[in-house]
């Protein structure tokens, strides 16, 4: 796909800053998608007060139906992050709505800032670099601090107008680019922030509301992730305790971790999990902590954690290492810093005292980063309303993994209960973070967003939930080394 606007788009600007009725498209090709997808963009103010000011392309794609008929209500999603592009990961997002796309178009729209749509991109680390280059805190804000500067200069480089608030907006201008009356919304982690906001805007153009993840608009992420990251490692740690062969294998597993984390900082040695590169590294309480979070994420990684943390504890960090590394995409579709830090220095970091301890284990280092990236960082208008969760005028699914370390269960029950009567919270007590991706999950969302009728969509059995079990705790073969 060209990443010039089309010519029909830049003739008509004028019309399609207001929003047009049905938006030219072009044949285009996605990453992970065997067919042809259409590709469009909308030209929208980087101001609203200002349309006639400097303005940015909200790139789209849409993946066509299957049938020959599709139904009128496409799946909208909308990714996480914040800061990821959805366009970057049809592949993944088709394989997620498989069964959706067979009588619904799905639109991806990578909200300003991300993706293609007047990206905010930072020079990220290189994970092929070496490992101490990304493990120092002061070169990572001195880094972030020399991409706001060079982006800043850029023609759309006011970052006060990268917010939620003006994203969802662009989002309704793809809407009604599409053609589509209303759409059935599906957000996950971040993205959930944006559908909430998105429905508060825009009630009348939601017929479905899908939230994978919760993070609702009133959770000050950097204070919660220290919160919910602890509750995720106790999580696992009960749960070798009551699995014999964790147990047996890892019969102390608490106290290895109390053990390891008395043991830092020092220098170790290790392999790159990239590189093979053998490097002498300054490894850090932070470091190890940050470590751990990141394998929380997914359970398949997670049950490798006890003996990852056996092992680290002995000396032996490449495990932990390679753990950490493996949520990493070598094809360079991560996160665009600078519009991550737009959204939360706007959004979370005004509101970032909080009444919760910070965990145990996780301490309040996260944050403390966050408050140094925010303290010079342009922070956008927020209203006032943006924070407050209003009842649900149509049928919402909210779905928790019970061992998410930044979504928990707990999010997602507080913000049901504020969505109302025709809202349902599922938790999958053995799934990480999204559970779209497990199976009987993914065919019950396309029993509840192809429900002729509100009550059929409220009515459909997610039962199969509590019968997923925990992956087992991974135990190496052989003994204790």
């Amino acid at each position: 796909m060209s990443g010039r606007p089309l010519r029909l788009l830049a003739a008509l600007a004028a019309l399609v800053l207001a929003g047009p009725a049905v938006a030219a498209t072009q044949a285009c090709r996605l990453p992970g998608v065997e067919h042809e997808a259409r590709c469009g963009i909308v030209k929208r103010a980087l101001d609203p007060a200002r349309p006639d000011g400097p303005t940015v392309d909200i790139h789209y794609a849409v993946l066509p139906a299957v049938a020959r008929r599709p139904k009128p209500d496409p799946v909208l999603f909308l990714a996480g992050g914040p800061g990821q592009g959805a366009i970057d990961i049809a592949g993944t997002v088709q394989r997620l709505m498989g069964r959706l796309g067979s009588r619904r178009d799905i639109v991806l729209v990578d909200l300003r800032g991300t993706g293609r749509s007047a990206p905010l991109d930072c020079a990220d680390s290189d994970p092929l670099g070496p490992l101490a280059a990304g493990a120092d805190p002061a070169r990572r804000l001195a880094a972030l601090k020399s991409c706001r500067e060079r982006l800043q200069k850029l023609p759309y480089g006011d970052l006060r107008f990268f917010t939620t608030t003006l994203a969802v907006q662009d989002v309704d201008a793809v809407r009604r680019a599409v053609g589509a009356e209303r759409i059935d919304l599906v957000g996950v982690s971040y993205g959930t922030r944006a559908a909430l906001e998105y429905q508060r805007q825009f009630p009348q153009a939601v017929r479905r509301l899908v939230l994978d993840g919760v993070a609702p608009p009133d959770m000050v992420l950097p204070a919660a992730v220290s919160v919910d990251a602890q509750a995720a490692l106790d999580g696992l740690l009960d749960a070798c305790e009551l699995d014999t062969a964790c147990r047996a294998r890892f019969p102390a597993l608490r106290a290895t971790w109390s053990t390891l984390l008395a043991s830092l900082p020092r220098e170790v040695e290790l392999m790159h999990p990239f590189t093979g590169r053998r490097e002498t590294l300054a490894v850090s309480r932070d470091l190890v902590a940050s470590l751990v979070r990141q394998a929380l994420y997914v359970p398949a990684w997670t049950s490798a954690l006890p003996a990852a943390i056996a092992e680290a504890a002995a000396g032996r960090f490449d495990g932990l290492f390679a753990l950490a590394f493996s949520g990493l995409d070598m094809r360079g579709r991560g996160i665009a810093q600078a519009l991550h830090f737009s959204v939360i220095c706007a959004e979370d970091a005004p509101r970032a005292a909080s009444d919760e301890a910070p965990g145990r284990d996780f301490g309040s280092t996260f944050a403390d980063e966050y408050a140094a990236a925010c303290r010079d960082w342009p922070r956008g208008e927020v209203p006032p309303a943006f924070y407050r969760v209003v009842p649900s005028p149509v049928p919402a699914l909210l779905l928790s993994g019970g061992a998410d370390p930044v979504t928990p269960p707990r999010h997602g029950a507080r913000t049901a209960a504020a969505l109302g009567p025709k809202a349902r919270h599922v938790v999958v007590p053995g799934a990480g973070h999204g559970v779209l991706a497990v199976g009987c999950i993914r065919d019950a969302v396309f029993r509840f967003i192809d429900a002729e009728t509100e009550a059929d969509a409220l009515a459909v059995d997610f039962g199969c939930a509590a019968t997923l079990p925990r992956p087992a705790v991974f135990v190496p073969p052989g003994g204790p080394r």
